[in-house]
């Protein structure tokens, strides 16, 4: 049963109550602030708010009425019933209402607000929360005059004006506040709410374009920090390069870094691609020239006729007109790379050879689908003798017949080759036989049916190679990898990819009697041989390689200071113990792929190191201590 008998003076003792028992004592909540502002505060109400949003809406209701009729207006002014919708008014009624207006509008308030004071609900509350004192007349009666303005605030159900566009409109439950404390209604509640999506979208995109840009700079060997103030001035290039005018004297390399850039994010097209033609160049590289068309090559020509060195990517409208302007010019080129450039014909490309071919060095043709074949590698010998380095990638023309003739090539230093149609051995043991010594860099990919003739004969003329490249073969044996490694008189090779030199069997892909690919005793002999410079290592999907040759490749005292970058995704047996010794051996590694290593699942990553692939892992990651944290992809 409650207690309804008033508190005692303060100073006095409790006197009995009705059943004889002491009177329950009043909880005198003191601080800084007082207990009702305490009390309204934990429980998110604000007084000042509630007020204002109650005068606020009155006022837009009352204003909305006076406007509707003015005798209306009168009649209500000589009313003293219902002082109540006076009571409340926004600064922007106020200054409408009159003086006399004005002071009764006051008058009515207090009245109100001294009614609600003096209720019986009002004073049972100031007793529970012990407003006993003068200090607190403040707070009361900003609690009283928010209860009185809460009560006023129109129920659903009840009309009210739109505190933007002024609007009649019902009340709902759910009608929103506006940004001056009134209502809304449904037209304006909805513009407000997509314009607040948009600026909430806005932050969101450019948190997630920060967080996919991070990624993309750790991807690319860029890493968290302070850039430089070249790179902060180049990145600034990019960003307005539709207001430069002109490149002035900046340096070759960062003219490279800016076409880059502006390659990657597709802002290279015709007029920009103008920046770049310099008349004292002669080296032009574009990484992506699909919005270029045929008259901005020939416009090559035409603004730097002392090129020497042209490198195009996606040159998809470098036609057969291109071509014929090229001929009849004086351009003198000593390296031509073009990709994708599938629409110049085989007889262009004779007529390019015959005319400018005495004067080429390199040589890199990608992507040129039924063009570029047989007939032009054969020509290549005769028309291109100091020819040095040969590249043909993703060709459809070329045969076992057109390879033959690279043999042919005295002065040839790199050679790399990637065919669609299948070539079988003899070719490539006979370039290796002729030219192997001079070789430097030699490069075959995706190579399925050549045997381990061809190991035999690199291993016996290459002497001089730096890189080696052997790809997606199922043929070349454990053993031929071990004898090219072992006593080899090349220098230990800075660059190997082995990826996908392994044995396929739908049946049993884990077992391999006969050794197929690089496993154990090939990538021991690898490691002897070329770890203390080996840079760059992929052998991915080189899955035969044991768990025992891994732990002894990086065992405790084991050390490859140069190694930067390495791939063993899906080699079964990496785990986080092989991790953690390659991390210990390769002090100075950046890059470690582990994309299909289930073994791997939680490594300590040093600080700097990126490890990229970990099957558990959501996006990036940052683990470890100060000491020794590291970032996982």
């Amino acid at each position: 049963m409650l207690n309804r008998n008033p508190p005692p003076p303060p100073g006095q003792a409790p006197v009995a109550g009705a059943g004889g028992g002491p009177r329950r004592p009043t909880r005198q909540i003191r601080g800084p602030h007082s207990a009702l502002t305490d009390f309204l505060a934990s429980h998110n109400i604000s007084a000042n708010q509630i007020r204002q949003d109650a005068m606020a809406r009155r006022a837009a209701a009352l204003a909305s009425q006076q406007d509707e009729g003015d005798g209306d207006e009168n009649e209500d002014e000589g009313s003293t019933s219902s002082p109540l919708p006076e009571l409340a008014s926004t600064s922007s009624r106020r200054k409408k209402e009159t003086k006399a207006q004005s002071e009764k509008r006051k008058k009515g308030e207090e009245k109100a607000i001294a009614k609600i004071k003096a209720s019986k609900k009002f004073q049972r509350q100031k007793r529970m929360y012990g407003y006993d004192s003068d200090e607190d007349m403040s707070d009361e009666d900003e609690a009283a005059r928010a209860i009185f303005e809460e009560s006023m605030a129109p129920l659903p159900g009840q009309m009210e004006n739109c505190e933007l566009c002024d609007t009649r409109f019902t009340v709902t439950a759910y009608s929103r506040s506006g940004p001056d404390g009134g209502l809304l209604c449904l037209k304006c509640t909805k513009e407000l709410d997509k314009e607040e999506g948009a600026a909430r979208k806005k932050r969101k995109t450019a948190a997630g374009k920060q967080r996919r840009q991070l990624q993309s700079n750790l991807l690319d060997g860029i890493y968290p920090g302070a850039k430089g103030l070249v790179t902060l001035c180049v990145e600034a290039l990019a960003r307005n390069v539709d207001q430069a005018e002109d490149f002035g004297d900046l340096p070759a390399p960062l003219v490279d870094r800016l076409a880059a850039i502006l390659s990657k994010k597709r802002l290279l097209n015709s007029t920009t691609f103008d920046l770049f033609l310099r008349p004292h160049n002669d080296t032009i590289t574009v990484y992506d020239a699909a919005k270029l068309k045929s008259d901005d090559y020939i416009r090559i020509f035409q603004i730097v006729p002392k090129i020497k060195h042209l490198r195009l990517r996606n040159a998809i409208q470098f036609k057969n007109k291109v071509m014929d302007h090229l001929l009849a010019t004086t351009v003198e080129l000593e390296t031509f790379s073009i990709h994708g450039a599938n629409l110049i014909d085989d007889e262009r490309w004779n007529n390019f050879l015959a005319k400018k071919g005495s004067h080429l060095k390199a040589l890199k043709v990608y992507y040129t689908d039924g063009h570029f074949g047989d007939e032009q590698l054969e020509l290549l010998p005769e028309l291109c003798p100091g020819l040095e380095r040969l590249k043909i990638s993703h060709n459809q023309k070329v045969t076992d017949k057109g390879i033959a003739h690279i043999a042919s090539l005295a002065n040839l230093q790199h050679l790399s080759l990637e065919l669609y149609k299948p070539t079988s051995t003899p070719p490539y043991v006979d370039i290796l036989n002729s030219v192997g010594p001079t070789l430097r860099t030699l490069s075959l990919g995706t190579v399925s049916r050549i045997d381990d003739s061809v190991l035999e004969a690199i291993h016996e003329n290459c002497q001089n190679l730096s890189k080696l490249r052997i790809t997606g073969n199922e043929i070349l044996t454990d053993k031929a990898f071990a004898s090219l490694f072992t006593n080899w008189y090349n220098p230990p090779l800075a660059y190997i990819d082995l990826h996908k030199c392994r044995h396929i069997d739908a049946t049993s892909p884990r077992e391999n009697p006969d050794g197929i690919g690089l496993c154990s005793l090939g990538f021991e002999a690898l490691m002897a041989h070329s770890g203390s410079t080996l840079k760059q290592l992929n052998i991915h999907s080189c899955r035969h390689i044991s768990l025992e040759s891994f732990e002894t490749v990086f065992a405790p005292g084991k050390i490859y200071p140069e190694l930067t970058k390495m791939n063993l995704s899906f080699c079964r047996n990496v785990n986080d113990f092989v991790v953690g010794c390659i991390f210990r051996a390769c002090p100075n590694i950046k890059t470690l792929e582990v994309f299909g290593d289930f073994g791997v699942k939680d490594v300590r990553v040093p600080k700097g190191k990126i490890l990229i692939g970990v099957p558990n892992a959501m996006g990036m990651q940052i683990e470890g201590t100060e000491q020794d944290e590291g970032r996982i992809i």
